[in-house]
């Protein structure tokens, strides 16, 4: 094998794709207004590079740990390191070389906190890696807490205040798609976790389980969206932000759709190929833009 495809391999090992997950870092910054001012926009970039880095490097770490697990499942087997093209000790020290360069760009911001901030993700996730991830329920909150932590993370590096809305909007829409991940994971193995189980939590949840958890996260977290929407602005910008609940719902239903199609099993790859998930998307954050821009 030549240092070529090795290289690909291991670039391939970052999975770049996820990276979009990182993009909530700067929510909170977008939300407050701030995004499109100089420090702003530096300090949400340090903070966007800090955690593509950092999650590189667990990604990695959490492919050499499952090397055996991920072999017996139909898409994960070829994943560079299960499929042997990246050596699980050049994983490990490659994810090592990651873990600490996303902490030092994070002090880049010159704000300990963001650096805070990432060891608390880097923690979330190794406990998840090493115990988290076969407690059900608990994997579920431990994989939608590193999502908030991103969002946090976003308002720790350019020093925004974040709500309470914002937190349990991010939240519940966190929750909202890991669940549609795992149902979508139970789905492809027929929904019989019990055969040949490719993750320990799915020999425990149902189908029926997995899509309750979903109705409520997505019925709270529209409730909660809308009373912002509603009861929190004025003047002007309140149409827009109004108006933002039509493209909002359409979201979450398109989202449900395409997890009871069984296609939710990589929420980063809907925002990237379902063109009716990408139109709503856009709408929505255009809506949200004239809101922070009119207030």
């Amino acid at each position: 094998m030549t240092w070529r495809s090795t290289a690909a391999g291991l670039l391939r090992a970052c999975r770049p794709r996820q990276w979009l997950k990182n993009v909530l870092v700067l929510a909170a910054p977008a939300a407050a207004g701030v995004l499109m001012t100089g420090p702003g926009l530096r300090g949400s970039l340090v903070a966007l590079v800090a955690f593509c880095l950092a999650a590189s490097g667990t990604y990695l770490f959490n492919d050499a740990a499952d090397v055996t697990v991920d072999r017996r499942h139909p898409r994960k087997r070829l994943r560079p390191v299960a499929a042997g093209i990246v050596s699980v000790r050049l994983a490990r020290i490659t994810g090592a070389i990651l873990l600490a360069a996303g902490l030092l760009v994070s002090l880049v911001a010159g704000r300990w906190q963001l650096a805070a901030v990432v060891a608390a993700y880097l923690a979330l996730t190794f406990s998840y890696t090493l115990w988290l991830k076969r407690q059900p329920v608990v994997d579920l909150v431990a994989v939608a807490g590193c999502h908030v932590i991103r969002a946090y993370a976003g308002a720790v590096a350019v020093a925004v205040p974040v709500t309470s809305w914002f937190l349990v909007v991010i939240s519940l829409g966190s929750l909202l798609l890991v669940a549609g991940k795992r149902e979508a994971e139970l789905r492809a193995q027929g929904g019989n976790g019990t055969t040949h189980p490719t993750r320990a939590t799915l020999v425990v949840y149902t189908a029926s389980y997995l899509a309750h958890v979903r109705v409520m996260a997505s019925g709270a977290m529209i409730v909660t969206y809308c009373l912002w929407a509603l009861q929190e602005h004025a003047g002007t910008a309140r149409a827009f932000y109004a108006l933002s609940i039509v493209p909002f719902v359409l979201v979450v239903l398109r989202h449900a759709l395409l997890v009871d199609r069984g296609v939710g099993e990589e929420p980063e790859e809907l925002a990237l190929r379902d063109r009716p998930l990408q139109v709503f998307i856009a709408l929505m954050l255009v809506l949200l833009a004239f809101g922070v821009y009119l207030t």
